[in-house]
């Protein structure tokens, strides 16, 4: 297994030349954390994820978190260690408002650490992924008294953070919970249900978690509508802030996985447990809403940096595996990245990647803009280029992920598949991805049946429109870049028309649309992905670096040949309808 390296030289192209990172760090309130400072951040950042927490991956896989009868969860060697002095670093408070000991950059900032940190070791990286989301749920709807009281403490990290949704009998249908919170005199709530797939919903890393869990209260509304989100600490807080006695919260199990064996998964029972209501009763889906969408991006966020980190083992391995006599090659045998096969399958990653890259980094700096910007106008539209492209950075990203992964397998050999090179666990660990967050079908279907029709299909035809813009960035860069403007001019083309045909059933067919979403979704990431490799080969032209600019080139040449060619495969899929889907009845669907 290979050393983690960070991608700081892409990570930083992307920030200046595709994010626009200099225009958004003049924004109210980032003044402070000006390119030059960021690059210099991500820098000691990358060189502790790959000393401190990358050599915990290993152990992680192999040992795993271990539940004990008392109802605690042992993780594996050295992450107790990793995450203090993750905390004591600093790490986990840069994005977030200094008023809660934060360091006020950017979310986009955040988002590139991020990518270190969960390349480093995935299954390590879902505690801080799952608090983050909670202190954004409460940075939104938490009251002052609650924000004070736990916001600071989830910033430094101190204290983790959980989202519980899934009931046993409620899986993606989150509206079937029946978990119940009873109101009583003091304000409170008494909490009492089980929820599973929990995850970090027991550790020995920190020593408070605070749960925000989904409930019912009585009477109220069935479905979505009558659940509530309550605050229910592992340990109730005394007078002073300090811990108090163990709340009604236990650990009676943890799930043994494919993969992601480092992190627990965890069945919580809540036996009158004290909670506390954030917001009103039944606005619990728009609060779980805030921490899932944050969620979905660093999901996706989960594809991209497991696919670098198998990329960079199976770069090595070819460059250090000898078999057969490379085209032209002299001696008795070639290393097998001189083999064409091989290095089709490495140029894969890499565009993939770095087009990954692009997209993720991008979508996190709207979420800047739509937070941040002056301009109510362009936060309006940058919070609609969010909704947008979320359910394609999770669906796309988690989809490439594993096929990523599992190329980085297949250029091992029969070693990949052998368990003792360490690759076999980036394919394991990425498998869940495309499932947890909102599956992708679920992402699918809220890209046709909820964003497409955002402003009666302006805002997508607009963004349709931006990307076809690169196209005469592309004709003036002359020679070598003729190809990457003819074929994404087609299956742009390919993609406004399948567009247009599910705008067009809109609600009056919706099995036919969502027949087609999965399709569509696949279309439209591999679209933004060759319009952003697009853009990055003209902007790398224009820094006078010749190596740059030749790389950036042969990649977004690469995927525009030979990648973003099927997305006019996905066409017919996507307009198909759904007469073929329905037409076998159930009991035939077996031959």
């Amino acid at each position: 297994m290979t050393d983690y390296v960070a991608p700081l030289a892409d990570l930083a192209f992307v920030l200046e030349h595709i994010v626009g990172y200099r225009e958004l760090s003049a924004l109210p309130s980032f003044e402070h954390a000006d390119l030059d400072t960021v690059i210099g951040v991500l820098e000691e950042c990358g060189r502790f994820m790959a000393e401190v927490v990358a050599p915990t991956n290993r152990p992680g896989d192999l040992e795993g978190s271990q539940w004990q009868p008392d109802g605690s969860v042992v993780t594996p060697s050295g992450f107790k260690q990793a995450y203090q002095r993750y905390v004591d670093a600093g790490w986990p408070s840069v994005p977030f408002p200094p008023a809660y000991g934060g360091g006020g950059f950017p979310w986009v900032v955040g988002v590139a650490m991020q990518e270190m940190l969960t390349s480093a070791n995935m299954a390590f990286s879902l505690c801080p992924l799952l608090t983050q989301g909670a202190i954004d749920a409460l940075l939104h709807y938490g009251d002052e008294a609650q924000q004070e009281t736990y916001l600071r403490q989830m910033v430094s990290g101190a204290w983790t953070g959980t989202m519980n949704l899934t009931e046993p009998h409620a899986g993606s249908d989150v509206g079937a919970l029946t978990t119940k919170a009873i109101p009583q005199d003091d304000g409170s709530y008494r909490i009492t249900g089980q929820k599973i797939y929990i995850t970090y919903g027991e550790h020995d890393m920190a020593e408070q978690i605070v749960h925000l869990v989904l409930a019912r209260t009585p009477g109220a509304p069935a479905g979505t509508k009558g659940i509530s989100c309550f605050i229910v600490p592992k340990f109730l807080l005394a007078e002073d802030g300090s811990l108090g006695e163990r709340n009604g919260v236990s650990c009676v199990s943890i799930e043994h996985k494919l993969g992601i064996h480092g992190s627990p998964t965890c069945v919580l029972a809540y036996e009158d447990a004290v909670g506390y209501l954030i917001g009103e009763e039944n606005t619990g889906m728009r609060i779980m809403f805030v921490m899932m969408n944050n969620a979905r991006l660093s999901v996706g966020l989960e594809g991209l940096a497991l696919a670098e980190r198998a990329y960079q083992q199976a770069l090595q391995y070819a460059q250090d595996r000898r078999q057969g006599k490379a085209v032209g090659a002299t001696g008795a045998d070639s290393p097998i990245v001189d083999h064409a096969d091989v290095r089709r399958m490495l140029m894969t990653q890499k565009a993939y990647i770095e087009a990954l890259r692009c997209l993720i980094l991008l979508n996190a700096s709207y979420i800047d803009r739509s937070n941040h910007h002056p301009d109510e106008a362009l936060r309006s539209r940058s919070n609609e280029l969010v909704g947008l492209l979320t359910p394609i950075c999770k669906g796309f990203g988690t989809d490439l992920g594993v096929e990523l992964t599992s190329l980085a397998l297949q250029i091992h050999g029969g070693m990949g598949f052998v368990e003792e090179t360490g690759v076999a666990q980036h394919f394991r660990d990425s498998r869940i991805a495309p499932i947890y967050e909102g599956t992708n079908g679920i992402q699918a279907a809220d890209l046709v049946g909820r964003k497409l029709g955002i402003r009666s299909g302006a805002s997508v035809r607009e963004f349709i429109d931006t990307m076809r813009s690169v196209g005469a960035e592309l004709e003036l860069a002359g020679a070598g870049y003729e190809s990457i403007r003819t074929n994404l001019d087609a299956q742009l083309d390919g993609l406004a028309e399948a567009t247009e045909w599910l705008l067009a059933r809109g609600t009056s067919d919706p099995n036919a649309t969502l027949a087609g979403s999965t399709p569509y979704l696949r279309m439209f990431g591999l679209c933004v992905g060759g319009w952003l490799l697009a853009r990055s080969a003209t902007a790398a032209a224009a820094t006078g670096d010749a190596d740059l600019a030749h790389d950036k080139l042969v990649t977004a040449r690469f995927y525009a040949e030979q990648l973003l060619p099927q997305a006019g495969g996905l066409h017919s899929a996507t307009t198909a309808g759904a007469g073929d889907l329905f037409a076998l009845p159930t009991h035939r669907l077996h031959p």
